[in-house]
């Protein structure tokens, strides 16, 4: 068990306007390599954000300001035993490969909500987009900048 130190926002890097189901992304992130699945033993992330605004929990957690072994989440390499991961679905143009912010007003709401509600039970833990803790366009958004815009200092 370890403190943990970050929520880190993540897109599932599918075209604007594709949803995405736990089903999918338990079988890209836990499937065998031989079929086209990473070979995790657990999934990215702990909860999802749909297109509707829905947040689905992919991982249970015990809500705490800790990072069990059974909680970790496979979202960025070298920072998982500290972090929690949440992911939007999209961060990519209808082209499905140019990084965009495709969130749509219901995601923008969910997400906003989700941030803000995390912050308040946990206000020494950083915000970051994955892209702050490795060389990836995800989320597609600037993160810092957008936390500012709904009231959150880091």
């Amino acid at each position: 068990m370890r403190k943990l130190k970050y929520l880190v926002l993540h897109c599932t890097a599918t075209p604007e306007g594709r949803e995405v189901t736990s089903d999918e992304i338990r079988a890209w992130h836990t499937g065998p390599v031989s079929k086209g699945g990473r070979g995790w033993k657990q999934v990215g992330y702990t909860d999802m954000i749909h297109l509707d605004g829905t947040v689905e929990r992919l991982v249970d957690n015990n809500e705490d300001a800790n990072v069990d072994n059974w909680e970790i989440t496979n979202g960025v390499a070298g920072y998982n035993s500290v972090s929690r991961h949440v992911v939007y679905a999209g961060g990519v143009a209808k082209d499905g490969k140019t990084p965009k912010d495709t969130r749509t007003s219901e995601q923008l709401k969910a997400m906003e909500a989700y941030v803000k509600d995390f912050h308040k039970r946990f206000p020494d833990i950083r915000i970051v987009g994955h892209n702050q803790l490795a060389a990836k366009a995800c989320p597609s958004f600037d993160v810092p900048k957008w936390l500012k815009s709904i009231g959150i200092k880091q």
